[in-house]
């Protein structure tokens, strides 16, 4: 992968919501496809409705790709949880920025999802500065949203993205 490396490692767990930040590049997706490839397992991942035309469609639905029409989110936790519920083994990839320009605050979806799934939560990064991808700590969500969004924003804190300007930490 170009002089990059992978740290960390997934949990072996059958289900889990993986959060991916920072996420300021389009660079951050073929480093994600690279990695999965590299690791030999499969993640689901929410991304824009708008990307999912032809003739990329059928080859991001192959990738995990799950299209989102971010004007209605309305229910999304509620199919994501589902998701959860019928498979034995589930794996979401979400960045809690929901887009790569700077964003004030991190989206919540990704809690509540896991929260409705009881699921735990991995946090999973591109660092830039070190060229590495990979996968940090693993925590259960405690049902305060406040503290654990600061546990999660302080460990990226640490990693250097594409665009810093763009990262809402």
């Amino acid at each position: 992968m170009s002089g990059w490396g992978l740290e960390g490692h997934v949990p072996n767990l059958p289900k889990l919501v993986i959060v991916v930040a920072p996420h300021t590049s389009n660079w951050d997706f073929f480093l994600g496809v690279a990695t999965l490839f590299s690791v030999g397992f499969k993640v689901s991942w929410l991304g824009k409705h708008s990307i999912f035309r032809w003739p990329v469609r059928g080859i991001l639905r192959w990738l995990g790709g799950i299209p989102v029409d971010r004007r209605k989110s309305a229910g999304l936790v509620e199919q994501a949880v589902g998701a959860f519920n019928q498979h034995e083994q589930f794996l979401l990839a979400v960045a809690p920025e929901g887009t790569r320009r700077k964003v004030d605050t991190w989206r919540t979806g990704f809690y509540r999802i896991a929260e409705g799934a009881s699921v735990p939560i991995t946090l999973a990064y591109f660092d830039y500065g070190r060229k590495r991808v990979g996968f940090g700590p693993t925590m259960q969500p405690c049902g305060d949203l406040e503290a654990d969004l600061e546990t999660m924003q302080a460990f990226y804190r640490t990693i250097v993205p594409k665009h810093p300007s763009q990262f809402a930490d």
